[in-house]
């Protein structure tokens, strides 16, 4: 088996190389990994951090660049076209999550219990979550659980894994943070069952870089009832 670890990026100069370097140090066996570098027009010295990162010749890795800043599902959506693993995972490059999960990210993959995972920041009490961004993602969930039929704790995480078929068929068009809501939904239309497992997050401030503002969460909700008006679902 080969895993696919799409990094998308986006001016995080400070953070890129160590990301890179917990990814390339996660042990998970005989599983081979390869590491894709989604660059979305970064405008800090994040393209040349990559460059000059002491992992930077090492063929698991792989950096493509977007000319211009278009958003993370862009730079996701790139990552998809030159994966070539037989698992697919989505690590955010900010720290917020600790690559030291995959584990028990990839566990239910292996024994057959899903075809897609997500790790859930909420399955086990932490008082480091801002209560703004606990209720808007509570809303979410309960959004996409309403319209689609599912029991999320935690639709908008980062962490999303799932095997390459799960998503053979399946059209993504959102290029920003829509494309959380977008993926969940349409992997949900197409029957997939969505297993979710506990992880630790270490949520960062404004000021620390984080990008992600109350708009977004619009951008979900539209994309959210675009997908449930625009689809049927049917068994995996």
């Amino acid at each position: 088996m080969k895993l696919s670890i799409i990094i998308p990026v986006y001016n995080e100069a400070q953070t890129i190389s160590e990301v890179v370097e917990r990814v390339r140090g996660v042990d998970i066996g005989a599983i081979d990994k390869e590491i894709i570098i989604a660059n979305d027009g970064s405008s800090d010295a994040t393209r040349q951090v990559i460059d000059s990162s002491r992992w930077a010749d090492d063929p698991r890795i792989r950096t493509f660049d977007n000319p211009i800043n278009v958003g993370k599902g862009a730079a996701v959506r790139i990552g998809l076209k030159y994966a070539t693993g037989d698992v697919i995972l989505i690590q955010d490059a900010d720290l917020e999550l600790d690559p030291q999960e995959y584990g028990g990210l990839l566990a239910p993959l292996l024994d057959g219990r899903s075809d897609v995972v997500y790790g859930s920041r909420f399955l086990q009490p932490s008082a480091r979550i801002p209560f703004k961004a606990r209720i808007g993602n509570r809303l979410l969930t309960w959004l996409t659980n309403a319209l689609f039929g599912a029991r999320l704790t935690d639709m908008e995480t980062a962490y999303k894994v799932f095997r390459r078929e799960a998503i053979d068929g399946i059209r993504l068009r959102c290029v920003g943070f829509d494309f959380e809501p977008e993926l969940t939904a349409k992997l949900l239309l197409a029957g997939r069952r969505i297993v979710e497992v506990p992880v630790r997050y270490n949520p960062r401030r404004v000021d620390e870089g984080k990008k992600i503002r109350w708009t977004d969460g619009i951008d979900a909700v539209y994309a959210l009832v675009k997908c449930r008006l625009g689809g049927r679902r049917r068994s995996a």
